[in-house]
């Protein structure tokens, strides 16, 4: 991010000539040059004056559509909106930059710029999950469509984190719900948390919840099921060894002696209803 912004600032100076820039946000906006716009936008930004550099950068669009600097003005002003925290704003003015410019050489820059501004939005897992489902969207479709660009890297980091984050939520829920004597309900989101996010931190817990919530309803050989599943994949975990202290003898021996169980139950168990 900074990285590109001295890149950018960098390749103004050496392409514009130099001007001096005034406070003159309350003054009616006047017809400038376009180099003259650009400066005072970049000085703008690079002081942190970022709704003065927005109001500049839109300048340089208004008053020089047909100018080399009005495409990148469009997509700096959408990076001084996010510097501002100002994540709608920003969103929108990158949507119409990807919707004008999908072949613009920074047009993977600004799927990563719209998916960093709803991620700097998502909210702990106690709320509701709009924006980190916005994120993963917007940080799947960077990916998808720009494997090879220097930003995907970053961007995959952050959609596992992203998926940690939703099945961090299903798990609170399932947990809510579990507590609450409403079983089939955490079962269901147990089980989301174990198809859908199963590269995920979440992953032993939801096994070991599905163990506790089959042995509530009574269902012995099901939650026997998930706990071999539990000590295929994480034998070394305190969930496993939970779960295995809540099975009886015989639900033990069976997981201990039938390996065929385990290869059996690891499809089962995944495999969506």
């Amino acid at each position: 991010m900074r990285l590109l912004q001295i890149l950018m600032l960098f390749a103004i100076i050496g392409v514009l000539p130099a001007c001096s820039s005034s406070d003159d946000s309350n003054k009616p906006q006047v017809e400038e040059s376009v180099d003259t716009l650009y400066n005072k936008a970049a000085a703008a930004l690079d002081a942190k004056q970022y709704s003065e550099a927005t109001r500049y950068f839109e300048e340089v669009e208004r008053q020089h559509p047909y100018s080399k600097w009005a495409t990148q003005a469009q997509l700096m002003s959408a990076y001084a909106s996010y510097e501002d925290q100002r994540y709608d704003e920003a969103v929108i003015a990158l949507d119409r930059f990807i919707e004008l410019h999908p072949g613009n050489e920074n047009i993977d820059y600004a799927h990563y710029l719209k998916a960093l501004s709803f991620y700097e939005q998502i909210s702990d897992v106690a709320r509701d999950q709009f924006m980190t489902q916005e994120s993963l969207k917007a940080l799947e479709t960077l990916i998808r469509r720009f494997p090879d660009s220097s930003y995907s890297r970053d961007a995959t980091l952050k959609r596992d984190l992203t998926y940690d984050h939703l099945a961090g939520k299903e798990m609170e829920i399932g947990r809510y719900y579990l507590n609450r004597g409403h079983i089939n309900a955490a079962i269901n989101r147990f089980r989301s948390v174990v198809e859908k996010y199963q590269t995920t931190t979440h992953t032993a817990e939801a096994l070991h919840r599905l163990v506790e919530a089959y042995l509530t309803l009574g269902l012995g050989f099901e939650a026997t099921q998930v706990a071999a599943v539990l000590g295929h994949n994480y034998p070394g975990s305190k969930w496993y060894k939970s779960s295995y202290d809540l099975l009886d003898d015989e639900s033990r021996q069976r997981i201990l002696d039938e390996r065929g169980f385990v290869d059996r139950t690891i499809e089962s168990i995944f495999k969506p209803d």
